[in-house]
């Protein structure tokens, strides 16, 4: 069974350099695998650095550095990366999609592969993820509803236990299970399912993309898998520079939540779940203002903001009704 891994690029060719290493004896043990390099119009000099890097190197057997036209975003350059996978006389069986600022421990790739063939009800599968000191992050999640959305703005024990099928961050265990998604800094696609649902949603520039990908996987019957015996570090944020997290937040992680939620619950979705969201940030403020204990702990400056008043000013916008028409007829952009 062949594999092609796509690795998308925005000037992150170190990181990208330093993702390779890590690959080569991982490819080496597969056969018919290959590595894509997609880059999305960096306007630096990333391609000709990774492209001398991999001839200097002898990789040009494995690894293939492709640039685009332009910087669609995230989707986009996935796509690209898939495109390649699956056209042609010999498409490959399973796609990895691998964050630039990831390191791939030995046997990581192998280990999802595995699981995917010796279950072929499973979709997607994705790995275990951890920082550079081994510490787990959180890989596997439920998907994102209005519910979710109340317990993640209170922040209180007591209803987080009340709503815990809701609550989208799944405790890291260490057996495979089934999910509702997995994050896509490492995540293993059948062909089967692209297929049946197609492509990534381009109309997501960054973040929520791989939430909107498994969700109609999902829909469409295919199990989701979290295989913690596949391990990746993953630098978080190296490559996006998101985890400065009392930054404000960029404008696009909010599009894409709206758009998510747009798509999944409808214009009347999205508005109850940002009341839902602000009614539970106010019972946190509250809290914190009585001194009753609370946190906002790894909050970006003007979160309330930026989110509900965001999502207000996109009621009157054209593209959130496009959004919510085009939700009727399914769920692909």
């Amino acid at each position: 069974m062949s594999l092609t891994i796509v690795i998308v690029n925005y000037r992150t060719a170190d990181l990208v350099e330093q993702c390779l290493r890590s690959l080569r004896d991982e490819v080496a043990a597969i056969d018919s695998a290959r590595v894509v390099v997609v880059d999305n119009d960096s306007g630096d000099n990333s391609v000709e650095r990774l492209r001398r890097a991999v001839k200097a190197k002898l990789w040009e057997d494995w690894v293939h550095v492709v640039p685009l036209e332009r910087n669609g975003g995230f989707a986009y350059g996935n796509n690209a990366g898939i495109k390649l996978a699956l056209d042609g006389g010999r498409p490959s069986d399973f796609v990895f999609l691998l964050n630039p600022d990831t390191v791939v421990r030995a046997g990581a790739v192998d280990a999802l592969l595995s699981f995917m063939r010796a279950n072929p009800e499973v979709g997607i599968a994705g790995s275990l993820l951890e920082d550079a000191e081994g510490v787990p992050q959180c890989s596997a999640r439920r998907r994102p509803s209005p519910l979710g959305e109340f317990e993640a703005g209170a922040r209180l024990g007591v209803l987080s236990r009340r709503l815990s099928k809701y609550v989208v961050a799944m405790p890291v265990e260490k057996r495979p299970h089934r999910c509702d998604w997995v994050s896509g800094a490492a995540l293993m696609v059948r062909r089967e399912v692209v297929e049946q649902i197609g492509l990534m949603d381009e109309g997501y520039f960054l973040y929520y993309e791989e939430v909107d990908f498994c969700e109609r996987a999902r829909r469409a019957g295919w199990q989701l898998w979290f295989v913690p015996d596949s391990r990746i570090v993953h630098l978080e944020g190296s490559a996006t520079g998101i985890n400065a997290t009392r930054r404000r937040r960029p404008g696009y992680w909010y599009d894409s939540r709206r758009r998510y939620f747009v798509k999944f619950y409808g214009v009347a979705g999205l508005i109850v779940s940002d009341m839902l969201w602000a009614v539970g940030r106010a019972s946190l403020m509250l809290r914190r203002l009585l001194r009753l204990g609370g946190s906002t702990a790894g909050d970006p400056r003007l979160y309330f903001y930026d989110l509900v008043f965001g999502d207000l000013g996109a009621l009157f916008k054209l593209n959130t009704w496009r959004t919510a028409w085009g939700r009727k007829h399914k769920h692909t952009a």
